[in-house]
């Protein structure tokens, strides 16, 4: 599964488990109904602040929207940045 697949799943599950529509959660984010679409198809990721403004709209931290989603480098430490 794709970084963009996992997402959006991510984003379909919690706006159906919060009981809204794509209409009402581009309400609440302040983001267009089609925005949100193409980021449920997995056609897009989001920017930090759209991150942000779904994570405030769902009332969910930015963490339940990318969950499952690990970056993993041959460079990566725990609790640190990848050189």
């Amino acid at each position: 599964m794709t970084v963009e697949q996992q997402f959006s799943e991510n984003l379909l599950i919690l706006r159906r488990r919060a009981g809204i529509s794509q209409e009402e959660l581009g309400f609440r984010s302040n983001l267009h109904r089609t925005e949100i679409g193409v980021l449920e198809r997995g056609h897009r990721m989001p920017r930090i602040d759209t991150l942000a403004k779904l994570a405030g709209a769902l009332e969910v931290t930015p963490n339940d929207l990318m969950a499952g989603i690990v970056w993993k480098s041959g460079k990566t430490r725990l609790g640190r940045f990848a050189d």
